[in-house]
């Protein structure tokens, strides 16, 4: 763990001297674009972009691009990349065929870490640094030492996780073979059911050690045990020292534990980008889903067979023209060399749950130690004891001396008073709170809403245990919903609400709590809060709350009439508060 924190933190220090600094040729990206599954969340990206370039929180001379996924019918990371793609060619002309271009996946909408869909989980706020650390940056802080070690290409990663490595001191990452480079970890097996597993070539191989350049013969996609056991992707820690070969927050591997290698970001020439991108001209607007991983890199390696092509059981939603253009890329690629550079000593976190992200912010994990992250990291905050536990976590905030904040919680770009008192494992976003008490698991965040051009409010309250995704087809059926535990009939008793079907927004036949219209809207930021605690307070209390005379909307609308204007001048607001505090910290003690 020693070496992955200090190889952390020598990355994040040199991402640092770079911030709001031009940089030198070949030393950074040419390039970094982000993803968007729509214009309205490319102009929020391009805003916060914006306003990161002002305050110089980036490094300059780079070009940032943000670029939406088509309207229309779901395309997946790979036909986003594919999209990506296109965009850059019509951007830059030829001239990209000598760019280094980092692509980041932050299309979608973050539904089991709501705070994260608010402005994007690219955006999701790190307690590290000052001005605070988003994803972003801590993207290209952990990737500071590939441009210098890369051909022209494109590397492919997503904005939900973090890889941490350490190599040695001679070593370092190159990503300069023809075809595809994937980064490889070492993980569970059980692990390897939720991820890409990758068979490597073993023919006359024999070194070992943190940082290994390998063939990939074939790449399974989210495989059973079985079939990683049948295609000879597992292998036996013991064979080479007693490593730790755990990945994210996973038990350490005992000594001769089964293990596989699994996936990451990957990396693809000029020329496998070029071929990819004709081939999308050739085939004109996509109708289905393709995913990066599972369609791309099983193409590759000389064990790759068309097999994959026809297994639907990791889509989402099947569609009529996937198999058919899976077995397209299957034949485009085919032949590809899959090249693999296993880092032996690396982990892999994800931080797309309400249940990771608490874990990894307020736990002793891994990840807290080996990035450094900080219980209390740029705030103003009161020294009593009893006010803050630590294993709490406030970021970007200002504390009131009588408020409470239990442990396993984060607070972020929140105001609270000196009455305020939160529960254990809440996740409090972006609010106003001067007198409330909070029960454990509570998940409250509040957006800025322009409806008709009026400024207004809106708080979404529920569980962190909540399952938002879950659905049902039919009224009859909502009462399989829980919000905070309780049946969502029942809910809608206590606030004197109908099941309709005008109570949801959106598609009819997929009736969530993500498109229940639950949530009130109102004038104030406060008022907003204070009313979204109240239905709480109701359910606790088994009380009438009634919201039959609010105006209500759904978290999937809320998003839809964001005014992130306002949300980030509020940000700004306290930013401008706390950095004063610290001043005026700093003078009192000279």
């Amino acid at each position: 763990m020693a070496a992955l924190r200090e190889a952390a933190l020598r990355k994040l220090r040199r991402f640092s001297e770079l911030r709001g600094k031009p940089v030198a040729a070949g030393e950074f990206w040419d390039i970094v674009a982000i993803t968007a599954a729509d214009e309205e969340q490319a102009l929020a990206y391009k805003q916060q972009l914006s306003e990161k370039l002002k305050r110089k929180e980036l490094p300059l001379g780079v070009q940032y691009h943000v670029f939406a996924d088509p309207a229309g019918t779901k395309i997946g990371n790979g036909g986003s990349t594919l999209c990506s793609l296109q965009c850059l060619e019509r951007l830059y002309g030829d001239k990209w065929n000598s760019f280094l271009v980092l692509l980041i996946h932050s299309g979608g909408y973050s539904q089991r870490l709501p705070n994260a869909s608010t402005l994007g989980k690219i955006f999701t706020a790190f307690p590290l640094g000052e001005p605070i650390y988003q994803m972003l940056e801590l993207k290209l802080a952990m990737y500071m030492d590939f441009p210098s070690h890369m051909r022209p290409g494109v590397l492919v990663t997503c904005a939900d996780d973090i890889e941490v490595y350490s190599v040695g001191d001679s070593e370092y990452i190159a990503f300069d073979q023809p075809g595809f480079t994937a980064l490889a970890h070492p993980s569970s097996l059980a692990v390897g059911t939720t991820h890409g597993v990758f068979v490597l070539d073993s023919a006359g191989y024999s070194q070992h050690g943190d940082l290994e350049y390998r063939q990939c013969h074939r790449f399974l996609h989210k495989p059973s045990v079985e079939n990683m056991h049948r295609f000879n992707a597992v292998h036996r820690q013991g064979s080479f020292g007693q490593q730790d070969l755990a990945r994210g927050d996973t038990a350490c591997l005992p000594l001769h534990t089964e293990y596989v290698y699994t996936d990451s970001l990957f990396y693809m020439d000029h020329k496998s980008a070029k071929k990819l991108l004709e081939f999308f001209e050739s085939v004109g607007p996509l109708n289905c889903e393709i995913d990066a991983y599972g369609d791309f890199l099983q193409a590759l390696g000389p064990g790759a067979t068309a097999e994959y092509t026809e297994n639907m059981s990791h889509v989402t939603e099947e569609e009529s023209q996937l198999v058919d253009m899976r077995r397209k890329i299957f034949h485009l690629l085919k032949g590809t060399p899959l090249n693999v550079i296993v880092l032996n000593n690396s982990r892999f976190y994800h931080i797309g749950t309400t249940e990771e992200y608490l874990l990894h912010f307020t736990s002793d994990s891994m990840l807290k130690s080996e990035l450094g992250l900080q219980s209390i990291a740029f705030s103003v905050f009161p020294n009593v004891p009893g006010c803050l536990s630590e294993r709490s976590c406030v970021i970007h905030s200002i504390l009131d001396s009588g408020c409470c904040v239990a442990p396993g919680t984060v607070v972020e770009y929140c105001r609270l008073g000196p009455e305020a008192s939160i529960g254990e494992n809440c996740i409090i976003s972006s609010c106003v709170i001067a007198k409330a008490v909070l029960p454990a698991y509570s998940f409250v965040c509040s957006l800025s809403v322009k409806i008709n051009g009026h400024l207004e409010y809106s708080t979404m309250v529920f569980g962190t245990q909540d399952n938002l995704k879950n659905s049902v087809k039919t009224l009859t059926d909502i009462k399989a919903l829980r919000f905070f535990g309780v049946c969502f009939l029942s809910c809608l008793d206590i606030w004197n609400l109908k099941a309709t079907e005008e109570l949801f927004s959106g598609n009819k036949a997929h009736l969530s709590l993500w498109t229940a219209r639950i949530f009130p809207v109102c004038p104030s930021l406060s008022e907003s809060v204070t009313a979204s605690l109240g239905m709480l307070s109701a359910l606790r209390s088994r009380s009438p709350f009634s919201l039959s005379n609010f105006k209500l909307l759904s978290i999937q609308e809320m998003l839809v009439y964001k005014d992130v204007q306002d949300m980030l001048a509020y940000r700004e607001k306290i930013f401008l508060e706390i950095s004063s505090n610290k001043k005026q910290s700093v003078l009192e003690k000279s």
